[in-house]
């Protein structure tokens, strides 16, 4: 993955050099097929002037379309940081009251292959430009600065402050990381404003919520499939409400993001874990492996036991 100094050194306005900061945090996932990323948390002195910054690079290659991609790059400020584990003060949600708290400035990098996104193009709706992004139709490289709104904060401000562990945390990682890219693909969208929203009933914040808290339990539950009318009960939401609402926040059906996320979650599974294809197909509620193969091939391109092999 490329390096993250060139969005450290745009956000920094009085920096010598990226080296000379503290890593005080650092996690990394590179799993063929995946999305690949790397979290970096740096302690920040007072003395250091940073402007919040988002970068897309889109990067295009006519003779290795493999090597095509597009990347994120996020460089945040601010954030309280706190050394100790299950600080009191911290998990109430107060850690500018901790003693061990301290400023920091944490830089995300992003990476999506064509093979990965393709998988989300038929779930958002007709625009020249975003889809010619995703399909890789445009056929120069750019770079250009990502508006940076309260909804792309805090889905940055949730990968970093998450309580999720294990494979938990793997499940939720991915959900964010989808959300980054479809609140970046709607900031491309020079007539659309972002804070639109053209399901009237989500102007109700209890609504909203009950859409939110169904994304929630579909993360928890990735290897307990339900059914669009249990989760209906669950949020206690009326079904069509709860679809139309889904695919306004989240730009795809509660199918297609429960598909997708179990699917991340097997690469993870077989690729960093190294858990064999028939356990893989348990943990994620297959009736049969021939199922989850079959699906896993569709979604994602690879055979399970390819993505195996591969981590050996």
């Amino acid at each position: 993955m490329n390096t993250t100094e060139d969005i450290i050194q745009l956000s920094f306005k009085d920096l010598d050099h990226p080296s000379s900061l503290e890593l005080r945090a650092h996690r990394v996932q590179q799993i063929p097929g995946a999305v690949q990323y790397e979290i970096r948390r740096y302690s920040r002195s007072v003395n250091i002037l940073t402007e919040d910054m988002g970068m897309l690079v889109y990067e295009y290659n006519s003779q290795k379309p493999k090597e095509n991609n597009l990347k994120l790059k996020f460089c945040i400020a601010g954030n309280m940081y706190c050394s100790r584990e299950n600080c009191s003060k911290c998990t109430a949600g107060r850690p500018k009251d901790c003693g061990d708290s301290t400023a920091s400035i944490d830089v995300l990098n992003v990476q999506f292959m064509p093979a990965h996104l393709s998988q989300f193009i038929k779930t958002r709706t007709a625009n020249s430009f975003s889809d010619s992004l995703l399909k890789f139709k445009h056929k120069v490289s750019f770079t250009r600065t990502l508006p940076l709104c309260c909804k792309t904060k805090t889905v940055i401000e949730g990968l970093l402050e998450h309580s999720y562990n294990g494979t938990l945390e793997n499940i939720y990682v991915n959900a964010q990381l989808q959300m980054l890219l479809l609140l970046t693909m709607d900031s491309m969208v020079e007539e659309k404003q972002l804070e639109v929203i053209s399901c009237r009933f989500l102007s109700n914040e209890a609504d909203k919520e009950k859409v939110a808290q169904a994304r929630e339990i579909l993360i928890r539950h990735i290897g307990e499939p339900i059914t669009i009318k249990e989760l209906s009960r669950k949020v206690a939401m009326n079904e069509c409400y709860l679809k139309k609402g889904f695919k306004e926040m989240y730009g795809t059906t509660i199918f297609d993001f429960y598909q997708t996320q179990r699917m991340e979650h097997a690469k993870y599974l077989l690729y960093e874990k190294g858990l064999s294809v028939t356990d893989v197909s348990m943990m994620l509620g297959y009736s049969s492996i021939s199922h989850f193969s079959t699906a896993f091939k569709r979604l994602t391109g690879l055979k399970p036991c390819e993505l195996l092999f591969a981590s050996k």
